[in-house]
């Protein structure tokens, strides 16, 4: 299949039920024209307070993504409280000492990415009885300035998590911002296939519509949802 262009993903206008109808729909087209099926759609509400996600919440979106863990912590159990089936996911960068904290609050952690970390997800996850669902996020564009493992020490990661009884269920990039994404994503499937990972989390409001078309599971929108916010986001 042929690699997609570096065009901006588009970025719908109207209230929030009309912004989340027309990402669904692109996103169902997309997946359909590279023959996968449509990814889960992760709303990016870092920044924005619950009378900004309610809305979205009432058009029927469920699952939602911070990169803080204090900031989720303060908005997020009133408004799962309101809406059991919410999913949060968190897809940002996390300090081993905060395991606890977010094995207990979220459904979903997109960053694992480095031993100590492994260790401590995996003693949090025994002391409170439940996992999370898992990404290792790797480092696919090799840049100094962000997390994730090296794609050389990707197998060495994934044994580390199944030594210590974790269940990774994919793998997650940020490809570098001023390139086209589209050969870092398939980078990224062709290792989620090496090493039998069912789910890719990759695309975000710039270049979600790629992501599908490439096989994303899993796409992390922001601003596409949202409207522009004052620190730069997915």
């Amino acid at each position: 299949m042929k690699l997609a262009t570096a065009m901006p993903a588009p970025q719908p206008a109207g209230d929030a039920a009309q912004r989340l109808a027309e990402v669904n729909r692109l996103l169902a087209s997309e997946s359909a024209a590279g023959r996968h099926r449509q990814p889960r759609l992760i709303a990016i509400s870092k920044t924005f307070a619950p009378a900004d996600i309610r809305p979205l919440i009432a058009a029927g979106q469920r699952s939602f993504g911070e990169n803080r863990v204090q900031e989720a912590a303060a908005k997020w159990p009133e408004l799962k409280a309101q809406t059991p089936d919410i999913e949060l996911h968190l897809v940002g960068q996390l300090q081993s000492n905060k395991a606890a904290d977010v094995v207990a609050l979220f459904d979903a952690i997109h960053s694992v990415d480095r031993p100590s970390l492994v260790a401590a997800l995996a003693r949090a996850c025994s002391a409170a009885g439940r996992q999370p669902q898992l990404f290792v996020q790797v480092n696919i564009g090799d840049e100094p300035q962000k997390g994730g493992v090296a794609i050389g020490l990707l197998p060495e990661l994934l044994a580390a998590s199944h030594a210590a009884g974790l269940e990774i269920s994919g793998l997650m990039a940020v490809p570098p911002a001023d390139r086209d994404p589209a050969p870092y994503f398939a980078l990224l499937a062709k290792l989620a296939a090496r090493h039998d990972l069912p789910r890719l989390s990759m695309g975000m409001s710039s270049d979600y519509d790629i992501a599908a078309r490439l096989g994303a599971t899993d796409v992390r929108v922001g601003s596409a949802l949202f409207g522009i916010r004052s620190v730069n986001s997915g």
